[in-house]
């Protein structure tokens, strides 16, 4: 069985949906934040949602750690999907899109990446950009 990870909205629990629709919040500052409220990419990373009525989880637990630091102290779960998964082409990390995503686990609240996981996962996102023949 494949496992999934899903960073995200704090405070949920385990059997919680995490349906589309929640935004993630915003800090004065953030070139993130300012680049999504534009709706691009920053530095041609974490663009917006094609898929907005769709939740979005990887099988790379850091890829998703990322996603909930970037909440601003989100959550990371382990997830199952609920309906039709499929694979999601946004990005060069493996990550897929389904209607919704149950937390079956919750691993870590109040995400913040530490610098060795931002080079870890840059040294990784570089690396699958490449392979991908992206920038």
């Amino acid at each position: 069985m494949t496992r999934y990870y899903h960073g995200g909205a704090p405070g949920l629990r385990v059997g919680d949906l995490i349906e589309p629709g929640h935004d993630r919040a915003t800090h004065d500052g953030c070139p993130w934040c300012e680049a999504r409220a534009k709706g691009e990419a920053h530095q041609g990373l974490d663009g917006p949602s094609q898929h907005t009525d769709r939740v979005y989880a990887t099988t790379d637990r850091l890829y998703a750690k990322h996603y909930a630091s970037l909440y601003g102290r989100g959550d990371l779960y382990r997830v199952e999907p609920v309906g039709d998964e499929a694979t999601s082409t946004e990005d060069t990390i493996a990550s897929v899109h389904a209607p919704a995503f149950r937390v079956v686990a919750v691993l870590d609240r109040a995400v913040q990446l530490t610098m060795g996981e931002r080079r870890r996962l840059y040294r990784q996102w570089s690396a699958a950009d490449q392979l991908a023949g992206v920038r």
